[in-house]
């Protein structure tokens, strides 16, 4: 099927068509949560199976996705938005804390996100890779932003001497594969750890990043606000 199925328009029950599209679509992917981050898979999933676990029918998929893979797509970014989201908060909310404090509450606020549930992890790390060219480059654009993340705030910590300054492009996109990496053996049940050793291991590597053997911070100063300042060594 080339294209999607007009969906009606107007109210019923209430609610005007909008509403119930947001809703169907909703539907289809909390049960792609469940089908594609769970037992049968993506690759293991039909139209008619996801319709059936979203308790809709095959025309009301064809109505807001035109293929599974457009599913995918949609579920992918959906799961990286919610890390995100968590991550940001807790951006604000550790704004002032020393480097180390800040770095641990943030990752711990990341892996307790993508860890609430084993299907996102899937999603994320599994059954997204290798599906097609498209997912491949959507993929990669979402690591990309992650590394953004990263390399931003170590060259902002690097400007107020907590971190060495360097170009952190790289050493963000091997903290990235760690990330991915070890998260996915860990609730895959392949590490004999609990969920903050993981957390702890990932941490201090990323803090032996920032503040390699031999580098020390800068000294810093009492600002008249009772602030403190570090000028890069």
């Amino acid at each position: 099927m080339t294209g999607r199925l007009r969906a009606p328009t107007g109210r019923y029950g209430g609610k005007s068509a909008e509403q119930r599209q947001a809703e169907r679509r909703e539907r289809f992917l909390e049960a792609a949560l469940r089908l594609f981050g769970g037992g049968p898979g993506y690759r293991g999933t039909t139209v008619a199976s996801l319709s059936e676990a979203a308790g809709l029918s095959t025309r009301q998929f064809y109505e807001e996705f035109r293929t599974l893979e457009d599913v995918l797509a949609a579920l992918h970014l959906q799961v990286n938005d919610w890390a995100e989201q968590a991550v940001l908060a807790a951006f604000a909310d550790a704004q002032g804390l020393p480097l180390a404090e800040r770095v641990t509450a943030i990752f711990r606020a990341y892996a307790a996100d993508v860890t609430t549930d084993p299907h996102r992890i899937r999603i994320t790390f599994v059954e997204i890779v290798g599906v097609s060219p498209r997912l491949e480059k959507q993929r990669l654009a979402r690591r990309a932003r992650w590394i953004d993340l990263i390399c931003a705030e170590a060259t902002a910590a690097a400007e107020r001497g907590e971190a060495a300054p360097r170009d952190y492009r790289l050493a963000a996109a091997a903290f990235i594969g760690s990330v991915n990496g070890l998260l996915h053996d860990w609730s895959a049940g392949w590490v004999d750890a609990t969920l903050d050793e993981v957390v702890d291991e990932l941490v201090r590597q990323l803090l032996g990043t920032l503040r390699p053997p031999g580098w020390t911070p800068a000294p810093a100063r009492v600002l008249p606000s009772g602030g403190l300042e570090r000028k890069n060594p």
